[in-house]
């Protein structure tokens, strides 16, 4: 692969990620599920993250996502104790920032 298709598969992915947040940012419910499985996957250009999985898998859950609560129970069995609550945190701050846009 050449570096010029290394910039657009990067700069393809970013966008990706970019549009699902600005999706999660109206409570698109399945953004944050979207998001949820790139950071559980490590995929479209993210690192694997299972505390930002979680985080996004809870919001869409919480939002009413089908599929959401069972991806975030199977990430959590590979997590301990304090990256959930590390995750739930970022998901409390994430709901507090929202509302704080919204008002």
């Amino acid at each position: 692969m050449t570096y010029a298709e290394n910039a657009d598969l990067h700069e393809g992915a970013d966008l990706l990620v970019a549009t699902c947040l600005a999706a999660a940012a109206q409570g698109d419910t399945n953004a944050l599920f979207d998001l949820g499985v790139a950071f559980s996957t490590g995929s479209h250009g993210v690192e694997c993250d299972l505390i930002e999985a979680h985080k996004w898998f809870n919001l869409a859950a919480v939002g009413g996502h089908d599929d959401a609560a069972q991806c975030r129970a199977d990430i959590a069995e590979e997590m301990t104790a304090r990256e959930i609550a590390e995750a739930q945190r970022r998901a409390r701050e994430w709901i507090r920032a929202s509302s704080r846009r919204a008002a």
